[in-house]
């Protein structure tokens, strides 16, 4: 005589392989979003503030001002441009790794806004004067004052970065798993067939 199946187990699975494609088609999305705007905003950019005084905004608290940089933040790194692509790609490869096992929403989007972040200023370095993979990034969003003095420069490719890695540190914080589940009390992932499938189809 044959054993029961467990509970769960014949709905954990197909809802368990209908998450990953969703899970990634939302990754894929959110980077191609990210990273048209990032290249529309740039384009704009150029095509306006080139040549002109900073552009003041919300009462100053916000300034356009066209700025061509070089290294990171601040332009730290000025010196080593080269760097910074490599660093991009391995950033780009790990997220492909990641999707490999990604079947959470929250975490789509997220791992969608860095990777969409990263690629914006990629192309930049590959692609902008003065050379390929020494190209320097455009910025041009400046708060607080016109050319940086409180805050970085900065673009909305960055912004991008910055709000999806907020959006995974809060994700980790809450205990939303990359593969849908989530983290239980004592800090260990549910083992309850049921439990799992509810969390991966509310991820």
């Amino acid at each position: 005589m044959s054993a029961a199946p467990s509970a769960g187990s014949g709905s954990d699975e197909p809802a368990h392989r209908r998450a990953r494609p969703r899970a990634v088609a939302i990754l894929v999305g959110t980077a191609l979003v990210a990273l048209l705007i990032d290249l529309l905003t740039k384009h704009l950019a150029l095509a306006h503030l080139t040549g002109r005084e900073p552009l003041r905004l919300l009462g100053g608290f916000i300034y356009l001002n066209l700025i061509r940089n070089s290294g990171a933040a601040w332009s730290i790194g000025s010196d080593h441009t080269w760097v910074f692509p490599l660093i991009t790609i391995a950033v780009v490869g790990w997220i492909v790794w990641m999707a490999l096992r990604l079947r959470s929403v929250p975490w789509a989007i997220s791992l969608g806004l860095v990777l969409g972040g990263a690629l914006g200023n990629l192309m930049d370095r590959i692609f902008r004067a003065p050379g390929h993979f020494v190209g320097h990034v455009v910025d041009m969003i400046s708060v607080f004052g016109p050319f940086g003095e409180y805050f970085p420069v900065f673009n909305l490719a960055d912004s991008s970065l910055v709000c999806g890695v907020v959006l995974a540190v809060l994700l980790e914080l809450t205990g939303r798993q990359r593969d849908g589940g989530r983290v239980g009390r004592g800090g260990r992932p549910s083992t309850d067939p049921a439990t799992i499938t509810e969390q991966r189809e509310r991820a």
